[in-house]
């Protein structure tokens, strides 16, 4: 029997073209990483599975992608494909996408949580009380989201009124420090923008995919805002680090801008109330006045009435002398005249009256007909 012949070479290229044509291309992983290590760019690791090992590459290009860069110990979720080096033989794993598992991430939340919680960083009395009726309000999220159209919507429905300043940020991957540098950059503008709440939002998804938001760093650089934080992430049983250090919790992205922003149909309700209940205050304090008033001594309101009649009648006797004195009629029988054109008009001044020109002169006891014959200004007499 002739058995085939191979070199080393030869062997090791057959056993890879074995691989690459009955194996799956592509496939999934639940393992623990054991010994990362980051050489040249590249991140080389071990998965196990506590019964079993594989080494396993993932090259910088992906690294660059991925949401985490796992730790020694971590659970992850892999999407991998074999390599398998012909040149010794060697089979490795080259991750193509790599996501914590849900343990991680759960045990990465409590590491965090416990040592801020030590640092008094959680403490509810650190809470801001929300402005009742905001003017500005600054939302981080991701531009273009369904949470960015969720809270804008909220808004114009319930406070109009309110102007919203979108600042986009990254929402997952190991985009932390980024966003830490973009609230340390905005830290000193908050009150110069007249920004008076901060939310931060993002919509749903699985618990692995907010782990951005269990980040340390990112939780202390929220702490140190200026302004109340509100946060709405993921959905009612997700809870973030950056949950905790909120001034307020909201379940969800819409959640939160409910939180914030008053209800101005809810408030139109209240002011129509509160007008209905001071009408009937002062018709009932209007009634008790008036039954006060039927009480009162009828001899001391007769009294008062006639006091007052009196006061006015002096009043309009004093009035009635004082026209008296000052009527023409008056003047007229102290030898004073009032003169008047033909038409009725009366004459102040004879400037503008012609030679020949008829005029009467009205005296207390009747009329004289009176023929302009010159007029000497008052400046002239005695010249």
């Amino acid at each position: 029997m002739d058995l085939p012949r191979f070199s080393i070479s030869e062997l090791n290229a057959a056993i890879g073209v074995l691989l690459e044509r009955g194996f799956v291309p592509r496939f999934l992983l639940e393992a623990r990483v054991v010994k990362p290590q980051l050489r040249k760019g590249h991140l080389w690791l071990t998965l196990s599975d506590g019964d079993a090992a594989i080494g396993a590459v993932v090259w910088a290009s992906t690294l660059a992608r991925l949401s985490i860069v796992p730790e020694d110990g971590d659970g992850v979720t892999v999407v991998g494909k074999l390599n398998f080096w012909a040149a010794r033989a060697t089979l490795s794993v080259q991750v193509l996408d790599l996501r914590p598992s849900l343990s991680t991430v759960l045990r990465r939340f409590e590491q965090v949580r416990e040592r801020l919680e030590a640092e008094g960083l959680l403490d509810p009395h650190r809470h801001r009380p929300l402005p009742e009726m905001p003017q500005r309000i600054a939302v981080l999220t991701a531009v273009p989201s369904s949470a960015l159209a969720d809270l804008l919507q909220t808004a114009r429905n319930r406070w109009p009124a309110c102007d919203l300043v979108v600042l986009p940020i990254p929402v997952q991957g190991p985009v932390e420090s980024e966003l830490c540098a973009l609230l340390e950059r905005c830290r000193e503008r908050w009150h110069s923008w007249g920004v008076e709440v901060v939310v931060l939002a993002r919509g749903g998804g699985n618990r692995e995919d907010l782990a951005l938001f269990d980040g340390e760093d990112l939780a202390r650089e929220l702490t140190r805002l200026p302004v109340p934080l509100v946060t709405g992430i993921g959905h009612e049983d997700d809870l973030t680090v950056a949950d905790l250090v909120a001034d307020v919790r909201a379940a969800t992205p819409t959640a939160a801008m409910v939180a914030v922003l008053p209800d101005r149909l809810d408030l139109v309700r209240r002011m129509d109330q509160l007008r209905q209940h001071r009408r009937l205050q002062l018709a009932q304090q209007l009634q008790r006045r008036l039954q006060q008033l039927t009480r009162l001594d009828r001899s001391r309101l007769q009294q008062s009435i006639r006091r007052h009649l009196e006061r006015h009648s002096l009043r309009l006797q004093g009035q009635t002398r004082l026209l008296a004195a000052l009527a023409p009629t008056r003047q007229l029988k102290r030898g004073y005249a009032l003169l008047r054109r033909n038409d009725g008009t009366l004459l102040r001044t004879g400037e503008d009256l012609a030679t020949g020109e008829q005029i009467r002169a009205e005296l207390s006891a009747g009329t004289l007909h009176l023929v302009v014959e010159a007029w000497q200004p008052e400046h002239s007499c005695g010249a």
